[in-house]
Order: C-alpha cells, then sequence, then structure tokens
C-alpha cells in the first residue's frame, strides 16, 4: 500500500525555522509508532543554490514532478510577502489541488496559496504582522487574524512560526489519531494539542503570580475532567474572582473558560474513542458532558464530524 507521501518545498532565502518543523515532524523514522510512517522528500521550486536564514545552504532536488505525486505539500513560509511566487509553482499548486492533495501553508506561505487563488472564499490565517496585508491584498480571503491554525480539510493554514508546529501536530492527530499524535509531541517536548482556534499572543503579559495560578488551574481541571464545573467553582479552585478567571483565560487562550473546557473534554473524548469498547454513555460521564446528546453536539461542533465517525476512522484493534 502507497505510504502517504508529505513534500516539502524549498525556495532560495528558505526560512529555517518553519523547514526545521517540517523536516522534524515528517521526515524522522517513528519505529516506536508502530504506524506506516509518511514518506517525506523536499522539492525546490527552482534550480540553483537555496540560501536559508542563519547562513545557510540547503541542497533539494529541483523535481516539479514530485509535487504530481504528493499527498500532502508543506510551504514553510515564503521568502518576500510582496514578491509574487513563480507562475508555474501556482499551477502546480492548483492541479495538486484539483486532484485531492492537501495543502499546508506556515507563516508567510498563505501567500503563496492566495496568489494560487486556492483561499478564495474560505477562511485563513497568518502571522499576525502579514494579517492586514493578506487582507488587503486578497479581500476574497477571510482572514483570521487571532487564529493559531485553520483547517478548511484540504487546505490547511498556520500562523507564526511555532504556530506551524501546533499546525503540523495537528495534521499527524487528524492521520493518525490522538495516541499518536501525543507520542510524536511528547518526543518534540511540546504541549500535545492546542486547537487553531486559540490566539496567536497575549495582549499583555499576566503577572508571574497569576500565570502560575491559571497553570494550576488548568492541570486540575485536566485532572477532573467528569466534575460539574463551573466559572464560579474554577475562580474558587483558582482563588480568583470569575471576573479575573475570565480575563485570565481570554488572555491566556483567547477564549473563556467554559469554552476552553468544553474542548479539553472534547480531546480526551477523542482519546477515549479510540478504544472500541468503551461506550459513549460511559465516555460523557467520564468526562464531565451531562449527557451523550451534549457530548455529540459538542464534538460536532468543534470537529465537524461525529463521535462514530471518529471512532470507526481511528479505533484501534
Amino acid at each position: 500500500m502507497k505510504k502517504h507521501l508529505v513534500v516539502a518545498l524549498a525556495y532560495d532565502r528558505l526560512c529555517t525555522f518553519e523547514f526545521g518543523c517540517t523536516v522534524e515532524l515528517f521526515a524522522l523514522e517513528r519505529p516506536e509508532l508502530e504506524v506506516d510512517w509518511y514518506d517525506f522528500a523536499v522539492c525546490a521550486i527552482e534550480p540553483g543554490a537555496i540560501r536559508a536564514a542563519g547562513g545557510i545552504m540547503v541542497q533539494a532536488p529541483y523535481q516539479p514532478e514530485l509535487l504530481a505525486q504528493a499527498d500532502t505539500i508543506v510551504i514553510p513560509g515564503w521568502r518576500d510577502a510582496d514578491e509574487v511566487p513563480p507562475a508555474a509553482l501556482l499551477e502546480q499548486l492548483r492541479a495538486a489541488h484539483q486532484r485531492g492533495a492537501r495543502l499546508c501553508s506556515i507563516c508567510s506561505g498563505v501567500f503563496v496559496l492566495a496568489a494560487a487563488g486556492l483561499l478564495d472564499g474560505l477562511p485563513a490565517t497568518t502571522h499576525w504582522r502579514y494579517a492586514a496585508k493578506l487582507a488587503q491584498r486578497y479581500p476574497q480571503i477571510q482572514v483570521q487574524p487571532d487564529d493559531l491554525y485553520v483547517d478548511n480539510g484540504q487546505l490547511i493554514t498556520a500562523a507564526g512560526s511555532a504556530a506551524g508546529l501546533d499546525m503540523l501536530l495537528h495534521l499527524v492527530r487528524r492521520d493518525y489519531g490522538a495516541r499518536v499524535g501525543n507520542q510524536v509531541a511528547q518526543r518534540l517536548v511540546v504541549a500535545p494539542h492546542r486547537e487553531g482556534g486559540q490566539a496567536q499572543f497575549l495582549p499583555r503579559p499576566m503577572a508571574s503570580s497569576e500565570a502560575g495560578r491559571l497553570s494550576r488551574l488548568m492541570d486540575w481541571l485536566r485532572s477532573h475532567p467528569a466534575q460539574p464545573h463551573t466559572v464560579a467553582s474554577m475562580a474558587e479552585q483558582a482563588a480568583m474572582s470569575p471576573r479575573t478567571l475570565q480575563r485570565q483565560f481570554q488572555q491566556a487562550t483567547g477564549m473563556g473558560p467554559l469554552e476552553w473546557l468544553i474542548r479539553e473534554r472534547v480531546a480526551l473524548v477523542k482519546d477515549m474513542l479510540e478504544v472500541p469498547d468503551v461506550p459513549l454513555a460511559q465516555i460523557a460521564e467520564r468526562t464531565g458532558f451531562a449527557s451523550e446528546e451534549s457530548l455529540r453536539h459538542h464534538f460536532r461542533r468543534l470537529l465537524a464530524t461525529s463521535p462514530g465517525a471518529y471512532r470507526k476512522r481511528f479505533a484501534t484493534a
């Protein structure tokens, strides 16, 4: 059976960090996962030497035919948001999209997808510094400047730098499920999962004492998901006023405490659905949802699929 081929684009003045994240996620062999891991290749978009940020030189084959074979194409940034990408590359990306390939951009790489016309009418994100420029140049795109990443199914865009790592881990979770995604995150020594709707940056830094209390509360909530939490009970646990708790959650995550808790519970549901014989009613009880109906509602709202469909795809034997 053909492996899923991930192709990363390389170009002169390559964004080293974004490219490195892509290589780290997909190029390493991971036998400990016991899954049929990706094939990985790098494709230079033009012949000749490739300079990367930091004075690094990258040797990559100029093989446009690779894009015709790729299942996923990653655009790790772009050298200049004001430079129109080569017409041949844009045509290759449109052809890849037409045949069903998955196209992903990190940071300024969104300008390549935008120039190809692939994001017209769709939501997309980029680094917050580029958001206004993207919206002005391509008004047909629904720019979401605060999101870490936006998943449109075939087209996935990520914000700046480290948000690309969140997006790439999200792809692993989509392809292999939460268990494998968590294992890869553990190997990378990063948080296992951040939803794309979380804020790119804090409006203002929290005081260390406030951040510590909020972090401890989040850890406690993750350890006690089945309890019937309210804003008032969470504020009491954190020794804060409800107003302070609401404000700090909004600043730290881009959402209120109850929405954050629901997303954490849904993430836990995804893990439990990978065990095929656990009844949905039991999962709802263990994860703090009041009923199966409530679980189904929030699962579909956040993931655009049903618990049953998710289990059918990701449940382990």
